[in-house]
Order: structure tokens, then C-alpha cells, then sequence
């Protein structure tokens, strides 16, 4: 594995970003290596806790968007060029839920899962995050869903589940950037811890969970996670999913891959961003 590694102590398997430099953000190889330890983990009779946790100053910052947005370009290029083909939706969404599948075995490993996040979490990197079952956050964290004022929508549509009716809507009718404190007021995150006691905080949970038998964990987990299931996740993560393909292809999404193509993908971000005044727009 290359954009992940493992570690193992005391009944915890940690699963571990290690894209730093490119502050962990998503792309398809560390989608298909995060499945692979997720599910080994999940088979490990010594592990009774999976930890997520990252490298370097950011948790996730979404996916790696420049690859995607030349996915698109290229797509509309040979639709300028004459082609006769159109968007698919079909292909799309079965493109996107590959990387909600992985997310997802967050929620169903049968396994409790924590996540220590620090620095950005945002865009797709909430898409997965919101999954776990637990999250710690440092004070450094930044979390929220800025695609959701161009370009995307919450694929696994988490945050209802989590926040409520008003709160979700609060939040990703505006894609506002939310601090930590606040994340963990609204209820989005468990908790906030000092950066530097992040990592310490997090094994200690993770370990404490981990003296209880792995049966009681998986009978816990499952009775809480099936109270969501009730009131039809499945359904919500399948249209969050579907309507994320019709938002890349919108006119509005259209026009924000051209001016990507135009000016480079995170001057396009900016100019998002610029009139809320958060996330890379926000005054230092």
C-alpha cells in the first residue's frame, strides 16, 4: 500500500493516511486501499477497534479534484468535438459508488470505528468521516461541504443523520466551513481535544473500547446503526449519490469546469469561496 499503512497494539488496528503532502485528499488508489484495510481489519479476530487517523496537517481535504475535473473537461471536449454520446448517469453513479462503498464500511464494519481528525476535513473527506461511528477532532479542525454551492452533493448523506433536520439544512444550504468547537456543539463530532493530545486521546478511547468483547461490540454498533437504517439511509446515500452526478453536470457545474479548466482548479475554488469569505478565503 502506498497512501495508507497499519498499525496494530492493545486490540486497535490503526488505518493511517499517509498523502500528507497532498493533504490525504481522495483519488482512486487510496479509495481501493482503505477498502482492503478496512475489510482486513474487520477479519482480524485480535482487532475489537478500527482507528482512521491521517498524516499531516490536514485529515482529508476532499478528493483529489484535479484529476476529476480533467475527467469532465474531457468528457465535454468530446462533446464539443462532435460526439454523439451524452452524459451517462447510469455509468456515473456506478463510478461515484465505489468510493461510497468504501466509506461505507465505516458504518458496517462490524467493528466500532473512530476517526481522529485534525486540520481540513471537507467535501468528500465529511463523505467518509461521517460514516465512522466516533469522531475526535482536534482544535485545528475544519469541517464542511463546500461543493454544495456548486458541483456536489453529500454522497453518503450522513449529516441529516447526525445534526437533524435544521442543522443539516443550516449547513449545506450554505456550505459553510465549521470549526471545531461548533462541530462538536451541533453534535456533528464527539468531541475536541488540543492537537497535540489528538493521537494519545483517540488510541485511549480506541484501547478502553477495545477490552470489550468483540460480540457485545458488534451487537451495540449494529442496534444503534439500525435505528438510521429505519429511517431509510439507504435510500437517502442512494440519492445523494445519484444527485451528485446531476450536479457536476448542471450549466452551473458546467461552467465551474471551464473556469477550472480556464484558471486552474483552486483558483476556480476561490472564486467559490471567495464571497462566503471561508476555507482557502478566509482572511488570515
Amino acid at each position: 500500500m502506498r497512501t495508507v499503512r497499519t498499525e496494530t497494539a492493545d486490540g486497535v488496528r490503526s488505518i493511517v493516511f499517509c498523502r500528507a503532502a497532498e493533504y490525504n485528499t481522495i483519488n482512486p488508489e487510496l479509495r481501493d486501499e482503505l477498502a482492503q484495510a478496512i475489510d482486513e481489519a474487520d477479519a482480524d479476530r485480535d482487532v475489537h477497534v478500527i482507528l482512521l487517523r491521517a498524516e499531516g496537517p490536514a485529515f482529508c481535504a476532499g478528493y483529489g479534484l484535479d484529476w476529476a475535473v480533467d475527467a469532465q473537461a474531457a468528457e465535454r471536449a468530446a462533446t464539443q468535438a462532435g460526439s454523439s454520446r451524452v452524459w451517462d448517469s447510469v455509468a456515473d453513479h456506478q463510478w461515484m459508488s465505489r468510493f461510497v462503498e468504501t466509506y461505507l464500511k465505516l458504518w458496517y464494519a462490524r467493528k466500532p470505528t473512530i476517526a481522529a481528525v485534525q486540520g481540513w476535513c471537507i467535501g468528500g473527506g465529511t463523505d467518509m468521516v461521517l460514516c465512522a461511528d466516533l469522531i475526535v477532532a482536534a482544535e485545528s479542525a475544519r469541517f464542511g461541504y463546500p461543493p454544495s454551492r456548486v458541483w456536489g452533493t453529500p454522497t453518503t448523506a450522513m449529516w441529516v443523520y447526525r445534526l437533524g433536520f435544521e442543522r443539516a439544512k443550516r449547513y449545506l444550504l450554505t456550505g459553510d466551513e465549521i470549526p471545531a468547537r461548533t462541530a462538536a456543539e451541533i453534535g456533528l463530532v464527539l468531541e475536541v481535544v488540543p492537537d497535540d493530545a489528538l493521537q494519545a486521546h483517540a488510541f485511549a478511547l480506541a484501547r478502553r473500547m477495545a477490552q470489550v468483547p468483540v460480540s457485545q461490540l458488534v451487537m451495540l454498533k449494529l442496534l444503534v446503526n439500525q435505528t438510521a437504517e429505519n429511517m431509510g439511509l439507504a435510500a437517502s446515500r442512494t440519492l445523494g449519490t445519484l444527485f451528485d452526478g446531476v450536479a457536476r453536470h448542471t450549466q452551473e457545474g458546467h461552467d465551474f469546469v471551464r473556469r477550472a479548466a480556464e484558471v486552474g482548479f483552486r483558483q476556480a475554488v476561490r472564486e467559490r469561496d471567495d464571497p462566503f469569505g471561508d476555507y482557502g478565503s478566509r482572511k488570515r
